[in-house]
């Protein structure tokens, strides 16, 4: 197996049961919350941000840590066997390196995956999670009902709201680009990006379309850091900033963008939301959002995975099956004009007056 491989879902369950037996799937479900837990320590310990200058025996590491040498090689063992790390022996005396998915948890690696890691470890989001079958039980989040919101446990947890910041200026380049690549700016005045936190998305569509002008439209604990990434990007004389409440009212613009936006949401609320736009769009306006849209059947897709997460942090959101998601839209008063696949199991969904 080469380092560059994962291990596959017989070679965790081989050693304990055959993979003919109907029980290997369920065993590997199991362990996944156990590999879960080793990956998070490792990140936490921030062992990849050492290991980032090179192989470093387990004695060498456990110093530069300060943590127990004997539970540090347990560890190692088990992420190496994740492929995370690789050992090697030089001279009788063995080494652990990063893989190159290793690598990705450094702090300063492209597209890291380190402040994702550490949110999803947070103790209130697992213990979230393990709650999701109260919220089957009843339909409602046991989370939502402490937090008000996802962002509102943002709001209590500093050390988490910089994590998710990262972790969604990381993904959010990646999607911007694609969709950017997508969708023809030209002849939009002013682009609205709704609820567009620091404006990942919007700045990319701002430097490929020149002559357009941008407006954001988001909270007001938000606004100091979009204002200061705007300004970052050489962008903040070409885009203006409104704090408010889309659930509300929007602000009039040539085209909007929602990101990530109507799946946090139930159809009452979406349909306010798309509503508030629909009144606002112009008569040759576009709408063009960007959302998961789960295939029929049961073919695996990552936003049948994200859908338990909505079902356990919030109440009302979730993704939507395509027609489901395009019926929406519809009951909004608007006209899909094309869907396109994009990065993330995402698609990008282009809009029109009805």
């Amino acid at each position: 197996m080469s380092e560059t491989s994962t291990v596959d879902s017989f070679e965790r369950t081989k050693d304990v049961v055959d993979e003919s037996d109907p029980r290997a799937l369920i065993w590997d479900l199991l362990r996944g919350q156990w590999r879960f837990s080793a990956l998070y320590a490792f990140v936490d310990l921030d062992v990849a941000g050492v290991l980032c200058d090179g192989p470093l025996t387990v004695p060498e590491l456990a110093e530069r840590l300060g943590v127990d040498r004997v539970a540090l090689g347990r560890l190692l063992r088990t992420v190496a066997a994740l492929g995370v790390v690789r050992s090697e022996d030089v001279a009788g005396t063995r080494r652990y390196r990063l893989t190159p998915a290793g690598e990705s948890l450094c702090a300063d690696a492209p597209g890291s995956m380190r402040s994702v890691s550490l949110l999803q470890g947070a103790p209130d989001l697992l213990a979230a999670m393990g709650s999701l079958a109260a919220a089957v039980r009843d339909g409602r989040s046991s989370f939502a009902a402490r937090f008000g919101s996802f962002y509102g446990w943002l709001a209590t947890s500093p050390e988490s709201r910089k994590h998710f910041d990262v972790f969604m200026t990381t993904r959010s380049r990646a999607i911007a680009e694609a969709a950017v690549a997508a969708v023809d700016l030209s002849g939009i005045g002013t682009l609205a990006d709704i609820g567009g936190g620091k404006g990942t998305v919007l700045a990319t569509a701002l430097r490929a379309a020149p002559g357009m002008r941008g407006l954001l439209l988001d909270l007001e604990p938000v606004m100091a850091g979009a204002r200061e990434f705007m300004a970052a990007q050489g962008l903040a004389d070409r885009c203006e900033f409104v704090v408010g409440d889309f659930l509300q009212a929007v602000p009039r613009a040539d085209a909007y963008l929602l990101s990530n936006i109507v799946h946090n949401w139930d159809d009452d609320d979406a349909l306010r939301l798309l509503g508030n736009i629909r009144r606002e769009l112009p008569a040759h306006g576009r709408v063009l959002l960007l959302d998961m849209l789960l295939p029929e059947g049961d073919a695996p897709h990552l936003g049948k995975e994200m859908d338990m997460r909505l079902l356990a942090l919030y109440d009302g959101g979730r993704e939507r099956g395509e027609q489901e998601y395009l019926a929406l839209l519809g009951k909004a008063g608007l006209s899909v004009e094309r869907v396109v696949e994009l990065p993330y199991a995402l698609s990008l969904i282009e809009a029109g007056r009805a």
